[in-house]
């Protein structure tokens, strides 16, 4: 019992068996940093000028960005075979939760509390309303995590924890409205949500063919051009050809689009050199 009970305390750091797991507290130390940083920033005035606004900003960003990584875990073990990312897999989504509660938590500071005055913000702005409900997700989402509600839920559990993926919809449209017409930030997020989403949407027998993969990167690319062509087609009176095309050149630099496409067929050219190198070990 005290064995098993120190373990249960040190479980941020061990894998299931109770060993020390370097990749779960590299993982940790990763989740921290960003709120760690966040902090400092604060308390020392680096962002004299707003400094809620800079910290509401980032802890957004840093949201989606733990919520992306999670949703990534899977595709990583299937192409790679690397099962061992299953451990850090909840803390990831745990740690978009808590950074999704601290944007909210800063966006009420902001508001010096007027809770009247935020309930009337989220119905009269769909921004803010998509945000609301993302957050509401995300903290179901946090509070189903532990292993007592994987026992209780059983089945429902797996149906449940699928709502992560209108969570990751709803707060990336929350990051491209909330940005209006300068949505550049938040192009790169979406761009890979949807590569995630189309993967997920091949048949499980060809979720790890390379050439098929180089094909999804591509693919995902073109559609995150096309997000952005339309965004500022229906935002501005910019022509969405124009836009779109845009994204093809190199001249201020790869765009979103460009970087999704990159790193999707970087993925396929890793999975491929990966089943050569273990064909020759063979």
């Amino acid at each position: 019992m005290r064995v098993g009970t120190r373990v249960g305390r040190m479980q941020v750091w061990r894998d299931r068996s109770g060993r020390f797991s370097a990749l779960k507290a590299a993982t940790f130390l990763l989740c921290l940093a960003p709120g760690a940083g966040l902090a400092l920033a604060l308390a020392t005035g680096r962002n004299p000028g707003r400094p809620i606004t800079a910290a509401l900003l980032a802890t957004g960003i840093w949201s989606i960005r733990f919520l992306l990584a999670s949703l990534a875990v899977t595709p990583l073990r299937t192409v790679f075979g690397w099962s061992r990312l299953m451990l850090v897999r909840r803390m990831l989504g745990v740690t978009a939760a808590a950074y999704a509660l601290a944007h909210v938590g800063l966006y009420l500071a902001q508001q010096n509390f007027d809770w009247v005055f935020v309930a009337r913000q989220i119905a009269e702005h769909l921004y803010l309303a998509l945000g609301f409900v993302a957050t509401v997700g995300f903290a179901v989402l946090a509070a189903t995590s532990t292993d007592g509600a994987i026992r209780r839920l059983r089945g429902n559990w797996r149906r449940l924890h699928r709502a992560a993926y209108p969570v990751a919809a709803f707060s990336l449209v929350h990051f491209l409205l909330s940005g209006k017409i300068n949505i550049g930030p938040a192009v790169l997020p979406t761009g890979l949500f949807l590569w995630l989403m189309l993967w997920r949407m091949l048949p499980e027998e060809r979720r790890r063919g390379a050439g098929l993969l180089g094909m999804l990167g591509l693919g995902a690319g073109l559609l995150t051009a096309a997000v952005e062509a339309g965004w500022y087609g229906l935002a501005t009176a910019i022509p969405p050809r124009l836009v779109f095309f845009a994204n093809l050149t190199f001249a201020a630099g790869p765009r979103p689009a460009v970087w999704v496409a990159i790193l999707g067929v970087g993925l396929a050219g890793a999975a491929f050199l990966q089943r050569r190198l273990a064909r020759a070990r063979r």
